[in-house]
């Protein structure tokens, strides 16, 4: 970039380098709305209960197969800029939600297709902003309206279900429904916070995904001796320590000169004190479980199998914070702050003992019963792609269920609510003079993004659907929508979260915005 020169004579400044490449005008339209129509059918085909899988392969041989909107964003390797903002827009999406990505990506690509129309006949960009703003609250003053507040067990097992709809899940139908949302029951009944991360999900490795079982408690994957580990087959209290069960070494090195056996032998004496010290601490405790995050003394580890106490060493530190949180006990940093009031309690213990291509595996199953703190979901299937694709619907399916708890509402799905304030939109357009009355129409199209995917991904025609979903919302109800198999019907039992719907659009209409206010883009790699 250059300054021209004014005809004075003066040679021109040169500010960049030569090789930098200014867009300006409606190129730089052409190009943003370019980048985010191909990255809105990149996911187009995804969309819904008949969405396909995308195959996604890394150059490190790495492969995925999974039609997660989140999931295919954070694999892609995005060097546009104006891709890039959709890949953040992904990105808070998937964090403040953990659903609803797909549909998101999809009307913020619509917005800028609409608003690239508009731009090439001489709208200016910031009616076009003022325009999406006033048409999102108009659809909010929708979404509220529709939006149904009373929210029972069976409706979470909606929303659930609903979420994993064209996933691999889906095949669990209401089974995993039910065992997601008793999940977060359970959770709720401890009296903790309800949040998807209070669920841990693990692999068993064999059975198939409709064998998947909800533990109250949690799963240690560790090498265990199934005949010696003492096995716990009714209510009992549980140690939960973050100190090591074995002599402390000092924290300098330091000899010892023995002259006499005598010496020798009161020293051995000395450290076998100390460790049947802490075996009577153990004891007198009255637990028949013990966890620690450190190490353990093999002889205090023998003393308590002895003792028939289970005890476990070596633990991560994020597990034995499970551990504390599944059953009730507060962790304690030294054995002489051990007290009643400090220990948890488990109805059971037992180690499970599996055979794998890859050898024997034992892992421990901690009940901690119907009040537990924290679940885990004992996921049935291998050890592929496809059990981690289970985990990643089930996941987002905690997500809806978590955000209906919090904020109990409702939306019926189908792309009914879109149909709705589409059409609330076209009559409010009427009403409105100037450009601004074409961008409103705009917006109302971009909001027939989502039936109209979903007809298409069903094999039907999009106009002839959209055309009819119309018709029936003016003449019969407004609760029809796309149904599985593509044709119009009342939609029932297919309920979406509406803080995620409303996050969604709202963010869709940020990004959407952000980039119409950009005039002119500068590229240092002159591209």
């Amino acid at each position: 970039m250059a300054q021209q020169d004014d005809g004075s004579g003066r040679a021109p400044v040169v500010i960049v380098r030569p090789t930098t490449s200014v867009t300006s005008g409606v190129a730089v339209t052409q190009k943003l709305v370019g980048a985010a129509v191909a990255f809105g059918d990149i996911l187009r085909r995804t969309f819904g209960p008949n969405g396909l899988d995308k195959m996604m392969y890394k150059t490190n041989g790495e492969n995925a197969i999974t039609n997660d909107g989140a999931k295919i964003v954070a694999d892609l390797l995005v060097k546009h800029p104006a891709a890039k903002a959709f890949v953040q827009l992904a990105e808070s999406q998937e964090n403040a939600c953990g659903d609803g990505v797909t549909g998101c990506l999809l009307f913020a690509s619509e917005l800028m297709k609409e608003a690239g129309r508009l731009l090439e006949r001489g709208v200016h960009p910031l009616a076009l902003v003022e325009a999406y703003q006033q048409s999102m609250q108009h659809t909010l003053d929708v979404l509220d309206e529709r939006s149904m507040t009373e929210v029972d067990v069976d409706a979470l097992r909606a929303v659930a279900k609903t979420a994993m709809v064209g996933k691999s899940a889906d095949v669990g139908g209401h089974n995993l429904a039910n065992l997601l949302v008793d999940a977060m029951m359970t959770v709720k009944e401890s009296g903790r916070p309800v949040r998807a991360e209070h669920v841990r999900m693990t692999k068993r490795g064999h059975d198939s995904l409709q064998e998947t079982a909800l533990i109250r408690g949690i799963v240690i994957d560790k090498k265990f001796d199934s005949e010696r580990t003492p096995k716990i087959s009714q209510p009992s209290k549980v140690l939960a320590l973050t100190c090591p069960l074995t002599i402390q070494k000092s924290k300098r090195d330091a000899e010892i000169e023995i002259e006499r056996p005598d010496q020798m032998i009161a020293f051995l004496d000395a450290e076998e004190k100390l460790i049947q010290e802490k075996i009577d601490v153990l004891t007198r405790s009255g637990v028949k479980a013990i966890f620690t995050s450190k190490e353990v003394d093999d002889r205090i580890q023998h003393a308590c199998i002895d003792n028939s106490i289970l005890l476990v060493g070596m633990m991560e530190d994020d597990g034995i914070e499970d551990v504390a949180a599944a059953t009730g006990a507060t962790l304690i940093n030294h054995l002489d702050d051990v007290a009643s009031a400090s220990l948890g309690s488990i109805q059971s213990a037992l180690v499970e003992v599996s055979e794998h291509e890859d050898g024997r595996r034992t892992r421990l199953v901690v009940e901690a019963g119907p009040a537990s703190g924290l679940v885990t979901i004992d996921v049935g299937g291998g050890q592929g792609a496809a059990v981690e694709e289970y985990i990643r619907a089930m996941y987002d399916a905690l997500r809806s269920v978590e955000s209906v708890i919090e904020d109990p509402a409702t939306l019926l799905g189908g792309g009914s609510f879109h149909t709705a304030a589409a059409l609330n939109l076209r009559e409010i357009a009427e009403s409105v003079s100037g450009r601004q009355r074409l961008a409103i129409e705009g917006f109302a199209r971009a909001l027939e993004t989502i039936p109209s995917t979903l007809a298409m991904n069903a094999g039907e025609e999009q106009i002839d659907t959209l055309l009819q979903l119309r018709a029936a919302h003016r003449n019969q109800s407004d609760r029809f929508g796309v149904c599985k198999d593509g044709q119009i019907g009342e939609i029932e039992g297919v309920l979406l979260s509406s803080h995620t719907i409303s996050h969604a659009l709202q963010a869709a209409v940020e990004t959407a915005c952000g980039l119409l206010r950009v005039d002119q883009v500068i590229s240092s790699r002159g591209d």
